[in-house]
C-alpha cells in the first residue's frame, strides 16, 4: 500500500512539473514568425498577386507599403486582373511609365486599415492617391469603383488586403476632363477667369456640370462675350455657375419636367422628348461624361439666368 501511493505522489509530482516547464515556455518572447506578415509579403506570399507585387517594387512602393508603423488597406487586383488590361499598356506602364504606375497603384491603397465591415453602399473614400472611390454594394456584392471585391479582410501586420477582380484606374476630375476635350477651351479658360477651376477640381465634392462647347460661346455677342471674360467676373461667375448642379446627376436620373436648382441659386428645367434631352432651351448634344468628382452633359447653347 505504501509503495502504491509513493507511486502516486511521484507521478503528481511529474505532472506539476511538466504544467510548470509548460507555463514558462509559454512565457518566452515569440520570434518574428508568429508576428503575422505586412501587406508586401502577404502578397508576395500568394501566388495570384505576382503582377501586383511585380508593379509595386517597380513603382518604388513596397517600401511604404512594408512599413509596419502605418496601416494601410489595400484593394488588390489579382493576375488574371492585370492580364484583362491590353499586354502593350500594362508592359509600358510596369516597365517605363512609373508615374502612371504609381498614380494607379496608390488609387487601390486607403490609409487606415478599413475592414469590410467598415464600408457601406455610396460611400466615398479618399485614396492615397488622392482621388476618391466609391463603394457600392448590391446582393451581398462590395464593389470598388465597379471592381467587385472577391475576397476580403485578409489582415496583415499593417493593415489589411480586399482582393478585387479589376484593376481601377482614377479618372480625370471635371476640370482635368474639360481641358483635356478640344471643344471645351472658352468653357476652361472662363473658368479659371471665374477661379472656379480650383472648385470644380475639388475631388471631395460632387458636381454635375452641363459644358456648353466652343461653339456655343461662339454664338454670342463677341462684344458680349469678351467682356464677360476679361471684365465682369461677377455676371461670369453667375452664369457658369448656373450650369453647374450640386451632386452627381446621370442622364438616367432625368425626368421630363424636372426642375433643379443649380449652384448659383435659381432653377433649371429638363424636358425629354423623342429622346431628346433639353436644360431649359439647350440640347443635351454628349451626355454622362463620367469624371472623378462628378459628370459632365455637353450642351449646345449657354445657359443664361
Amino acid at each position: 500500500m505504501e509503495e502504491r501511493n509513493l507511486k502516486k505522489k511521484i507521478a503528481v509530482l511529474l505532472l506539476s512539473m511538466a504544467l510548470v516547464v509548460g507555463i514558462l515556455s509559454g512565457c518566452t518572447e515569440t520570434t518574428g514568425e508568429d508576428e503575422g506578415k505586412n501587406i508586401v509579403e502577404t502578397a508576395q506570399d500568394n501566388e495570384d498577386f505576382e503582377t501586383l507585387v511585380n508593379a509595386v517594387v517597380a513603382a518604388e512602393l513596397d517600401v511604404t507599403l512594408s512599413d509596419e508603423t502605418t496601416n494601410y488597406t489595400v484593394f488588390a487586383p489579382t493576375d488574371a486582373a492585370f492580364a484583362a488590361l491590353d499586354s502593350d499598356y500594362l508592359n509600358n506602364l510596369v516597365n517605363n511609365d512609373s508615374t502612371n504606375l504609381s498614380k494607379i497603384l496608390t488609387y487601390h491603397v486607403l490609409s487606415g486599415k478599413v475592414m469590410s465591415s467598415d464600408l457601406s453602399d455610396g460611400m466615398r473614400v479618399e485614396t492615397v492617391q488622392g482621388k476618391y472611390v466609391t463603394i457600392t454594394i448590391e446582393e451581398g456584392n462590395v464593389y470598388v469603383d465597379g471592381a467587385m471585391v472577391t475576397s476580403a479582410d485578409i489582415e496583415c501586420s499593417n493593415g489589411v488586403i480586399h482582393v478585387i477582380d479589376s484593376v481601377i484606374v482614377p479618372k480625370d476630375n471635371i476640370v482635368e476632363t474639360a481641358i483635356a476635350n478640344a471643344d471645351f477651351n472658352t468653357l476652361v479658360d472662363a473658368l479659371v477667369k471665374a477661379e472656379l477651376d480650383t472648385t470644380l477640381s475639388d475631388e471631395s465634392t460632387l458636381y454635375t456640370v452641363f459644358a456648353p462647347t466652343d461653339a456655343a460661346f461662339a454664338a454670342l455677342d463677341s462684344d458680349y462675350l469678351n467682356n464677360l471674360v476679361n471684365n465682369d467676373s461677377t455676371n461670369l461667375t453667375k452664369i457658369l455657375t448656373y450650369h453647374v448642379v450640386a451632386g452627381k446627376v446621370m442622364s438616367t436620373d432625368l425626368s421630363d419636367g424636372m426642375n433643379a436648382t443649380t449652384v448659383e441659386g435659381t432653377l433649371i428645367t429638363i424636358a425629354i422628348s423623342n429622346g431628346n434631352v433639353t436644360i431649359n432651351d439647350a440640347l443635351v448634344t454628349t451626355a454622362d461624361i463620367e469624371c472623378s468628382n462628378g459628370v459632365i452633359h455637353v450642351i449646345d447653347k449657354v445657359l443664361v439666368p
